[in-house]
C-alpha cells in the first residue's frame, strides 16, 4: 500500500514541475521572387528584443539552410515555444554564410520580417521586425537587393 501512495505522490510531482510541451509550434518561412538559384538561403530566427541588426550572426536564436529551386525557397523551424520572434533572410549567393558588402551595402539579398524595405531611416529592429507565435504559422519575407 505504501509502494502505491508513494507513486502516485511521485507522479503528481513529475506533472506538477515538468514543463508544458503543449504549447509548441512551427514556423515555415518562405522567400519568393529570387534574383537568381545561386546559393542558399540562409534563414535566422531570433527572439529577443535588441539581438537585430546581427551582422555576425551571433544573437541567433536558430539557424537554417535552405536550397533554391526557381527563385523561390522555404524553411520550417518545429517545436518553438511560445513567443516573440523576428526573422533575417539572407540570400547566400556564394554559400559562404556571411553578407557580403560592397563598400557599405550588401551585394546579396537581405529581408526581415515585416519589413518592405531597408534603408537608413528604415534599420531593422527586432521591435519592428518581431511577431508573435501563438499557433502553427507560415510567412513570407521579401528578399532586398541593394
Amino acid at each position: 500500500m505504501k509502494t502505491i501512495i508513494l507513486a502516485i505522490i511521485s507522479a503528481s510531482i513529475l506533472v506538477v514541475i515538468s514543463p508544458d510541451n503543449s504549447e509548441s509550434y512551427n514556423l515555415t518561412v518562405e522567400v519568393e521572387n529570387l534574383r537568381n538559384s545561386k546559393g542558399t538561403v540562409q534563414i535566422t530566427l531570433y527572439n529577443k528584443d535588441g539581438s537585430i541588426p546581427d551582422e555576425q550572426y551571433k544573437n541567433h536564436f536558430k539557424m537554417g539552410k535552405a536550397s533554391i529551386i526557381n527563385g523561390k525557397s522555404q524553411c520550417t523551424f518545429s517545436n518553438l515555444p511560445k513567443g516573440n520572434y523576428a526573422v533575417n533572410i539572407l540570400h547566400d549567393e556564394n554559400s559562404n554564410g556571411k553578407i557580403d558588402k560592397g563598400l557599405i551595402l550588401p551585394k546579396e539579398g537581405i529581408g526581415f520580417s515585416n519589413y518592405s524595405s531597408i534603408g537608413l531611416t528604415n534599420r531593422p529592429n527586432f521591435k519592428k521586425a518581431s511577431f508573435e507565435l501563438n499557433q502553427n504559422k507560415t510567412i513570407k519575407v521579401k528578399v532586398i537587393y541593394m
